[in-house]
């Protein structure tokens, strides 16, 4: 009995490894699932408004450089990333960035066409039916607040008029990795199992998915989660805690 049971055990981590190897992405989506609940008291709301199938995008405010993180492991469904070529080529997490899928982007003042290359791997991904997140703001927030959208989103609905979530991320303004006090990740961190909400927000569709009107969801959003993530914070002046 020892034998077979061995045996069965042997057979579930082999099949385990194969699928593992041949589809790495939802492992590594649960690993990274445990993690941000080691890391931090995680509150979720509306994770249902994230379509079961088809197209979609999502979009959040960006505080610090665990934000994607924090996005793809409570999402439901797994997220193609648009996310900053210096970053993408991060010799540490290249391998990593690679097997989820993320499109690295570039100005094109920097690298001509990385835009356009960018936005055509944005559009096959949505073609085929995934869900692509994006920063509208294009970069961390200097001050803990929202920042004006960027015109990326548009170009990308032109080319394909998905249904658009809205998501307000709070509680990681004052850790090591956002600019708090100090560029990100010059710090030493300093917090453990802080409290850090991410609300999502009904979708959008796509013919009313202006920049103005996302921009303020996500700010209703985010305001929203402030009120747990950060209880003892006025919104306008957020300290470390």
């Amino acid at each position: 009995m020892t034998l077979v049971v061995y045996g069965v055990l042997g057979s579930l981590l082999l099949l385990g490894s194969w699928r593992a190897a041949r589809a790495p992405r939802p492992l590594i989506r649960f690993l990274i699932f445990l993690l941000i609940h080691c890391c931090y008291r995680l509150r979720l709301r509306g994770r249902g408004f994230i379509p079961v199938t088809g197209a979609a995008v999502v979009v959040c405010n960006h505080v610090s450089f665990m934000d994607a993180l924090i996005m793809g492991g409570a999402s439901p469904r797994p997220l193609r990333f648009l996310m900053d070529r210096p970053i993408y080529e991060s010799p540490w997490l290249n391998w990593l960035f690679r097997l989820v899928g993320a499109i690295p982007v570039e100005s094109d003042r920097r690298d001509p066409g990385s835009v356009r290359r960018a936005l055509e791997e944005v559009s096959r991904a949505l073609r085929s039916g995934e869900v692509v997140m994006l920063f509208p703001e294009g970069r961390l927030t200097p001050d803990g607040e929202v920042q004006a959208f960027r015109r990326g989103l548009e170009m990308i609905l032109a080319r394909d008029p998905v249904p658009v979530i809205p998501a307000g991320l709070s509680g990681l303004w004052g850790s090591w990795t956002s600019h708090r006090e100090g560029p990100a990740l010059s710090k030493w961190p300093r917090r453990f199992r802080a409290r850090v909400a991410l609300y999502f927000g009904k979708p959008i569709p796509s013919r009313l998915a202006r920049r103005d009107l996302l921009e303020a969801r996500v700010r209703a959003l985010k305001a929203e989660a402030d009120g747990w993530a950060c209880p003892l914070e006025a919104p306008s002046s957020p300290r470390q805690r």
